[in-house]
């Protein structure tokens, strides 16, 4: 169940407005999951890729650098893609 609002933005826009069931980010000390529920939390992050599940299906998003925040089943990603 797809109970996980993120939001990933760019300098060139929108780059996902979804409802998910997971998120993993590359965080610049290590790769972490977002699940329902999660802790809060905002973390620096570091080139990589981005890994949601939405509808059942994996997507990626590659990313350079940004940062997120997590809370109260929200991610908010600032990247540059």
């Amino acid at each position: 169940m797809d109970v996980i609002a993120l939001h990933i933005i760019s300098p060139e826009g929108t780059l996902v407005d979804a409802a998910v069931s997971a998120v993993t980010l590359p965080g610049t000390v290590g790769p972490f999951e977002v699940l329902k529920d999660h802790a809060a939390l905002i973390s620096s992050l570091e080139k990589g890729e981005i890994v949601y599940v939405s509808g059942g299906a994996e997507h990626r998003v590659p990313i350079a650098s940004g940062f997120v925040e997590v809370h109260d089943n929200q991610v908010d990603a600032c990247v540059e893609a």
